[in-house]
């Protein structure tokens, strides 16, 4: 007899991978479908990342590499939820995973479920300055 957890480690999950700046060039191509094995963002990174060359476009190996000073002040407290991802969950500095359009950070982390269809975006550069 099968269980829930033996269903969920068999479940393919297909989605659509988006790519800019340096990720973009590094892959070649900035827009496909990209299939693997699991249902959330950290096994879409694993699995991605074993096929393409680019998690240290991407990913921090040390807190060194998640930090800049280049960040606007903000006065007051800023709106929104403003986390960091855990320790080992960490991007580098100026770089981005978002979910159907929003920073994994502020979902659940590299444990947000993703579904079939779902966007996903490696961003690095996330932002452009002069």
């Amino acid at each position: 007899m099968s269980t829930t957890a033996d269903a969920d480690a068999r479940a393919t999950t297909t989605v659509d991978v988006k790519a800019t700046g340096k990720v973009r060039d590094r892959l070649g191509d900035h827009r496909f479908e990209f299939t693997f094995e699991g249902t959330t963002l950290r096994e879409f990174l694993e699995a991605f990342f074993a096929e393409y060359d680019c998690e240290d476009l991407l990913m921090a190996t040390s807190e060194a590499e998640t930090h800049t000073k280049g960040w606007a002040p903000y006065e007051g407290d800023p709106p929104g939820r403003w986390e960091a991802n855990p320790e080992g969950d960490r991007t580098r500095r100026y770089a981005r995973v978002l979910v159907n359009g929003k920073f994994n950070e502020l979902l659940d982390g590299f444990d947000t479920e993703l579904e079939d269809g779902d966007r996903v975006a490696l961003m690095q550069p996330f932002m452009f300055c002069c």
